[in-house]
């Protein structure tokens, strides 16, 4: 079973990490306010990076990496996975 770890931006700009199993199904719950704390009433919520791992393990170990930076390194993580002008998003 892959897992997923992804960062939000909120409506109010600030961002959110989480891991899933299943990404469609864990924005759901976010925007219907099912999801985190955190994330209810900051919607509409959007989804700015996703990073596959292999197992649970791997997820929560880069979960923990991503929340233990600044905003300006998730920021410039994001910025790293956005397609350029000839790729396609991951």
């Amino acid at each position: 079973m892959n897992w997923t770890v992804y960062i939000l931006q909120c409506a109010d700009g600030t961002l959110y990490t989480g891991i899933t199993n299943d990404l469609e199904r864990r924005l759901a719950e976010h925007q219907s306010g099912q999801g985190a704390k955190y994330t209810r009433g900051r919607g509409p919520l959007r989804i700015v990076y996703q990073e596959d791992c292999r197992d649970r393990a791997l997820a929560s170990k880069r979960e923990i990496e991503i929340k233990s930076m600044d905003r300006k390194a998730k920021l410039l993580l994001v910025a790293e996975k956005l397609p350029g002008p000839n790729q396609t998003a991951k």
